[in-house]
């Protein structure tokens, strides 16, 4: 990031502005999209600014991963503006989607305060959560309001300097992630601050200052006032942005991890689950590289292995019952799902392929006669399979058995009957552990049938993508 001296604004009071030539952000880099918006706006003879990740990535040498505009123009001014491409949404503000394509445009008023005024516009909750805030204001009242002061650096389009009200440009040099104002008023304005707190200081790799960890401790219990489906969408920007192992030892360091899935966290540090920590983990390491290497990810594959560690106590505590092994496990996914839904309430999109991953999981056990092809055969047999791959990983099964179902992926027909009946005899203790197949029983290329009959054979196993995380019918948005 390029040196940010800064000088006292004389037209916008309590702003340090940075002129274009002392930093580094340019046109080039801003979204076409954006600059419409920006231009556009500017032109009307608004104020409009590019503010918040955008600016704070732009300086620091990334790519940001979407663009927002801060504006004195209200969302009705903003939608008569770009009324072709702009629609109203949000309850607790209004803001407007401005969208070109596939790129939208988030357009915000400037956000005011009603601290220490009787404001219809702005309501709270009994423990200092707003409720609801429709207050506009100034810009610098606009700064103040925001979380980070990382995310309160503003980029002018009419003169392309940079505004800064508090110490953001001073922190991003230093690696600091610092909240703007009380913290502890902040957390309780908004509980997911916290997790935000906790996904900036994973992105970026920055420290978050002393006086941003103090409350935490005293404010982690609000989150359970946050509605479920919101903190559903935080926890995949934790664990879903690619750095989900750096954000888990942040939110168990911080106590947040408790808050969220308090029937994990309790079981992560007892011996008698110690496969769970390294199943998690692997599926953290897992999401991380897929992401890396340009792969989509599911979040049904990530929330099975969370809740995983939860899933087996419970459903050993059913068996001790005397409940049926499958009967068990689909009592406990039952209940593991109620239990989370009080919290992190998970999509029915996700939550039925997360069921099917644990389910398939006592078939791959099954290995007699025509249940391993017609496993094979299952939709969701590839996120199951890694799945699996990922028990034995963490010690909970024996490699032996994913080595099987390896070979059964691979092998011909013959070779699919001399491992089911390889299998036959291991259970019952007349064969040694799984060696290498017979040459004659791997799979060779066959010649394309002439007969009409052809279109009526079997076909090759199903197709399936090269990871779980990347399911298709999984629900992957």
């Amino acid at each position: 990031m390029a040196a940010a001296p800064s000088s006292l604004s004389s037209g916008i009071p309590g702003a340090r502005v940075t002129p274009r030539s002392q930093h580094n952000v340019s046109r080039l880099q801003i979204s076409d999209s954006a600059l419409q918006v920006l231009n556009g706006l500017h032109r009307a003879g608004f104020q409009a600014y590019l503010v918040g990740g955008s600016v704070r990535d732009l300086l620091l040498g990334r790519e940001p991963k979407d663009f927002d505009v801060a504006t004195d123009a209200h969302p009705e001014q903003v939608r008569k503006l770009f009324r072709r491409n702009a629609r109203l949404i949000g309850r607790r503000f209004i803001l407007v989607h401005v969208q070109f394509g596939n790129e939208i445009i988030e357009v915000a008023t400037f956000r005011g305060s009603a601290n220490g005024k009787e404001d219809e516009s702005s309501e709270h909750s009994e423990t200092g959560r707003i409720l609801a805030d429709n207050v506009y204001g100034s810009l610098e009242e606009d700064a103040r309001r925001r979380d980070f002061t990382a995310n309160a650096l503003y980029y002018n389009i009419a003169d392309r300097s940079i505004l800064d009200f508090s110490t953001g440009m001073e922190d991003l040099q230093a690696g600091r992630l610092r909240v703007i104002g009380d913290p502890e008023q902040r957390y309780r304005e908004d509980p997911v601050r916290m997790l935000r707190a906790v996904r900036f200081a994973a992105k970026l790799g920055f420290t978050l200052d002393a006086a941003a960890q103090a409350p935490i401790a005293a404010c982690r219990k609000l989150l359970q006032e946050v509605p479920s489906a919101r903190l559903f969408e935080e926890t995949l920007k934790l664990f879903l942005t690619g750095n989900a192992q750096t954000s888990f030892e942040h939110l168990r360091q911080m106590g947040l991890f408790a808050a969220l899935f308090p029937q994990v966290d309790a079981l992560l540090d007892d011996a008698r689950y110690g496969s769970a920590r390294i199943l998690l983990q692997g599926a953290l390491q897992g999401t991380d590289a897929r992401l890396l290497d340009g792969k989509s990810v599911t979040p049904a594959f990530l929330f099975a292995a969370l809740l995983w560690p939860a899933l087996q106590q419970e459903r050993q505590l059913l068996e001790q019952q005397g409940k049926p092994e499958t009967v068990a496990l689909q009592q406990a996914a039952s209940g593991v799902l109620q239990e989370c839904a009080g919290r992190i309430s998970v999509p029915r999109r996700f939550a039925l392929p997360m069921r099917e991953i644990w389910d398939l999981q006592a078939r791959f056990m099954r290995r007699g006669g025509r249940r391993p092809h017609a496993l094979l055969a299952h939709p969701r047999f590839r996120a199951a399979f890694d799945f699996l791959n990922l028990r034995s990983q963490s010690g909970e099964i024996p490699a032996t058995l994913v080595e099987w179902w390896e070979q059964f992926q691979t092998a011909d027909h013959d070779g699919r009957r001399a491992l089911i009946e390889r299998a036959r005899l291991e259970e019952t203790g007349q064969e040694p552990a799984l060696g290498p197949l017979p040459a004659t029983s791997r799979r060779r290329p066959r010649r394309r049938r002439r007969s009409n009959h052809a279109k009526q054979g079997e076909t090759s196993q199903p197709g399936g993508s090269d990871d779980g995380h990347d399911d298709g019918r999984a629900g992957n948005d």
